[in-house]
């Protein structure tokens, strides 16, 4: 019988893509391992191959179509024998929104909950209804009922439940009602920052954004999946993870004079271009992974009700793209060469602009590098990125003039601010890891020890 071909899971929080591009038309032939479409997430964009081979009957997602569920049926698959007269067999694919069917839609058991809306009762005797979540109390003392999606969503985006008037079964608060809050504005949770709103300023709405603006002013740019994606986790994290900042400036001449001479000796190819070409990033990097072997209390992620303590320095490094940022990570960087480390951040970085990463190329890690040493910029903090524990804040190098004991020189250094998870990552704790960093960023020869 026909085979369905499903929207796939390209990650374990995926819930729905954009199908970009079809590599196959309706007819063709195709046999496993043939690329069939792209599937454009949040942050990457994917090639999807054929499992199986046959026939491509019929596509039932045009190219470019948006939120995509997963396990939705994207295309079918004829096999030998089968015309399209068959297709009839086949699972529809179901719309990428419909309100009227968030009753059947199931969140992910990841999110701890079951389903958007109750389901209708059935016209059996004995079929129970769905239970009720715990609703959230109103100011009044009421309660607010609502559902576990709605809950989430207003959740991220700041927004009061108490607020709102329900559309749902009961005055039930759904999806709909969020989305509409969001698109209309409404007033944040009490006591939330000013920047609740992943996607509005101080929790206002489009609409009395641009109420503050002259009409013809401004050019209004819709957020990709990628920038919704980063105010969403950013935001997460500066409401829900408590920061402190550790900054000390390091003295890197021997850095400077040991990459000059790594780089002086790089084998040269017939055209005259060396072999690898180390940057002070590579450095950091390096220096950074030692360190949190050398600290391991600090190699730390924050589990709610646990810590995990991690083996391997698994560091992320944040890589700029046009409209938002990536933190592709070089695992086990401790036990890797300058030179390796160098070229897997170049080639992550490439794959990134390209949004050519596969998802676990970003994911993971317990701490990140970010670098605007080259925009010239001295000193920052910066936001750690959940689940990571810590991250290093990297400024430029610069000639400065400094006292060494009784007797005034210059040399160059450069300032890093360690952003700490407190959850995770103590005061004193912090500081160790980050004497351990300026130890061997100022020592470089001790990286190859």
């Amino acid at each position: 019988m026909p085979i369905n071909i499903t929207m796939p899971a390209l990650s374990p929080t995926m819930e729905e893509g954009t199908l970009a591009k079809w590599h196959v038309k309706e007819g063709d032939t195709v046999s496993s391992g043939d690329v069939i479409a792209e599937i454009e997430t949040d942050k990457a964009t994917m090639e999807v191959e054929a499992v199986d081979e046959g026939t491509i009957g019929k596509i039932l997602v045009t190219e470019g179509s948006e939120n995509v569920k997963v396990n939705a049926v994207i295309a079918v698959l004829l096999e030998e024998g089968e015309s399209a007269s068959d297709i009839s067999d086949a699972a529809p694919a179901p719309k990428a929104e419909d309100s009227k069917s968030e009753a059947k839609k199931e969140i992910p058991a990841a999110e701890g909950t079951s389903a958007d809306e109750p389901k209708a009762p059935s016209s059996s005797a004995d079929a129970k209804p769905a239970p009720e979540p715990l609703p959230a109390p109103k100011a009044d003392g009421k309660r607010v009922f609502a559902s576990p999606l709605a809950r989430r969503l207003a959740k991220d985006a700041g927004i009061d439940l108490a607020a709102l008037s329900g559309s749902g079964p009961k005055g039930r608060v759904v999806k709909a009602d969020i989305e509409k809050a969001k698109k209309d504005g409404v007033s944040s949770k009490p006591g939330a920052s000013p920047a609740a709103g992943a996607s509005m300023p101080s929790g206002m709405g489009k609409n009395q954004v641009l109420a503050m603006y002259e009409e013809g002013t401004y050019d209004i740019v819709p957020n990709d999946g990628m920038r919704k994606t980063v105010a969403a986790r950013l935001t997460e994290s500066k409401q829900t993870v408590p920061h402190f900042y550790l900054t000390l400036d390091c003295n890197i001449d021997a850095l400077m004079k040991a990459r000059e001479e790594i780089n002086a000796a790089a084998p040269k190819s017939k055209e005259g271009k060396p072999a690898y070409k180390l940057s002070v990033n590579d450095f950091v990097m390096k220096a950074w992974a030692a360190a949190l072997q050398q600290v391991p209390q600090a190699n730390a992620t924050w589990a709610g009700d646990s810590i995990l303590y991690h083996h391997r320095s698994d560091v992320a490094v944040a890589v700029a793209v046009p409209g938002g940022l990536f933190t592709p990570v070089v695992k086990s960087c401790d036990t890797k060469s300058l030179r390796q480390i160098s070229e897997e951040v170049k080639d992550l970085a490439t794959r990134a602009r390209n949004k050519k990463l596969a998802p676990h190329e970003y994911q993971g890690g317990a701490s990140s590098v970010s670098n605007l040493g080259m925009y010239g910029i001295k000193h920052f903090g910066a936001v750690i990125n959940p689940p990571h524990g810590t991250i290093l804040a990297v400024g430029a190098g610069e000639e400065r003039v400094y006292a060494d004991k009784g007797q005034v020189k210059t040399g160059s250094f450069m300032t890093v601010t360690l952003s700490c998870d407190h959850r995770a990552v103590d005061g004193a704790l912090g500081a160790e890891l980050l004497a351990a960093f300026k130890k061997l960023i100022e020592t470089p020869v001790m990286m190859l020890a």
